[in-house]
């Protein structure tokens, strides 16, 4: 990338820098074009396919191609159908798991009863309110910036800010446009599908909220349904509820498949609540894993003060990134006082890069 000089008044404030081409004899000559960020001539070289203006710093990608964004419409359509899946989801894990589990909660004491339907309540109304505060409340949108003219745009007012030509609007380096969302995301994480929108500078506490509540939720599920259908399973047989004292691996398996048959034959007596718990029980397992794997993922880069797609753009050689606990505390709301409550190895835990 090369940095351009000014053909326009105040040409003193550019710095020109040209690449030499030691196998070629011929001189180029310098290709006269216009800087998008503040409107003054900037005289390039002709094979330059970026270059950079001295005196705003906005960057100027030539010959970009606009790709074609004629699948919006399908992109919000299937968003929403994401949506609207997640919601009914939630909503059958709710309501399924208090038509199936409390019965047996209630059966033990009025008060575990009380105690496990007050716990559902707010683990219900905590996922439920930070999933719809991450689908519907907007990304983050990046602060409006002046461009277009010198008199407007100051030295540096543009510093590496490139020009987004789908909002045609600059873009800053924190800044990435989604195509399913059809804007530019200031902070942007990833595009979720399953909440329809953006994880960006706006709602990525929700989402991190959300995976929190949904993890907790599950691993709650999980706990409630097991003992639930340990309560309501048919009896077993007496003779296959052990193995004896059976030696050799033959006969260890042959009571091993014995017990699966009759295990698999008894589900088969499970009332209609009994089958529902089995599928909450699944499900939970499943989703909860997932989510945990996801929720980890993003703390880690939480903790190294980036977000996904800035790990994804970063490159060998960049300066130093600090890993500390204190980037977590900020990205929570903590004050900045809460830090000295940290151990001390976890305050000064810097990455250092070989």
């Amino acid at each position: 990338m090369s940095t351009a000089n000014s053909a326009g008044p105040s040409s003193s404030n550019y710095v020109a820098v040209q690449e030499e081409d030691d196998q070629s004899a011929s001189i180029d000559v310098d290709v006269e074009t216009t800087c998008w960020g503040c409107g003054l001539r900037v005289l390039v070289s002709p094979y330059a396919s970026v270059f950079k203006c001295g005196w705003c710093g906005a960057i100027t990608k030539q010959n970009v191609v606009k790709s074609d964004n004629n699948y919006f419409q399908w992109r919000r359509l299937r968003d929403r159908c994401f949506v609207m899946i997640v919601v009914i989801f939630m909503l059958f894990f709710i309501c399924g798991g208090i038509w199936a589990i409390y019965p047996v909660v209630f059966s033990i004491s009025h008060f575990c009863g009380v105690f496990h339907i007050t716990v559902a309540g707010i683990l219900s109304v905590s996922t439920l309110s930070s999933f719809f505060l991450a689908a519907f409340r907007p990304a983050g949108a990046p602060p409006m910036v002046l461009w277009g003219s010198y008199p407007t745009v100051g030295k540096g007012g543009l510093e590496n800010h490139t020009f987004c030509h789908y909002c045609s609007k600059p873009k800053s380096p924190r800044t990435h446009h989604c195509r399913s969302c059809g804007m530019c995301i200031l902070d942007m994480d990833h595009h979720c599908p399953f909440i329809g929108n953006c994880v960006g500078a706006a709602n990525h506490r929700c989402f991190i909220l959300f995976l929190i509540s949904t993890v907790i939720s599950t691993s709650y599920v999980a706990i409630m349904t097991s003992y639930s259908v340990h309560y309501m399973w048919p009896p077993l047989a007496p003779h296959v509820n052990q193995l004896n004292e059976y030696i050799g691996a033959e006969l260890i398996f042959s009571v091993l498949k014995e017990n699966i048959l009759v295990f698999l034959r008894s589900a088969l007596f499970l009332p209609a609540r009994g089958l529902v718990l089995v599928y909450l029980f699944i499900a939970s397992v499943s989703v909860g894993t997932g989510l945990i794997v996801l929720l980890w993922q993003q703390l880690g880069y939480i903790y190294v003060g980036k977000t996904y797609l800035g790990h994804l753009s970063a490159v060998d050689g960049e300066e130093m990134v600090e890993r500390d606990c204190q980037n977590l505390l900020r990205f929570f709301g903590c004050p900045h006082s809460a830090a000295v409550y940290l151990p001390s190895y976890l305050r000064s835990r810097k990455s250092h890069k070989k």
